[in-house]
């Protein structure tokens, strides 16, 4: 036994390294929820701004594409290179245009809705964990 003990190797390493260790050793290990009540009622609190502004930017987005598409085919030749007549083309891309715009319009009001709504399921949870941090 004595033998074993003295052929065995004793490694120290620096701070750094042991750090370094300790990172790539969390990987693999499973994490552990240690979030504090506050980090968690920030968390709730920015996914409900999150989630309307998405939504909304994303309609807004598509809107203006779709608009951008109808203000094309009036102002260019786009139509003729689709095989369109000249007047088709011209009421096609007002159409279009139109549908842009009201997808634009609805990007606001869905983000309040959304946000709304958002705000109705989240708010047990932030109240209870305002509550407790008020205590």
């Amino acid at each position: 036994m004595e033998k074993r003990e003295q052929e065995s190797f004793s490694y120290t390493y620096s701070a750094e390294m042991q750090e370094e260790v300790r990172a790539i050793r969390q990987k693999y290990t499973d994490p552990q929820p240690v979030e504090n009540k506050m980090a968690r009622l920030r968390q709730l609190d920015a996914s409900v701004t999150q989630r309307a502004t998405v939504v909304s930017l994303v309609l807004g987005i598509i809107g203006a594409l779709i608009l951008g598409t109808g203000m094309s085919l009036v102002m260019t030749n786009l139509g003729g290179l689709l095989g369109l007549h000249e007047k088709t083309n011209l009421l096609l891309g007002i159409f279009v245009g139109i549908v842009g715009i009201v997808l634009i319009s609805l990007a606001y009001p869905t983000y309040n809705h959304i946000l709304k709504k958002e705000r109705k399921r989240i708010a047990p949870e932030i109240i209870r964990l305002s509550g407790e941090l008020m205590k």
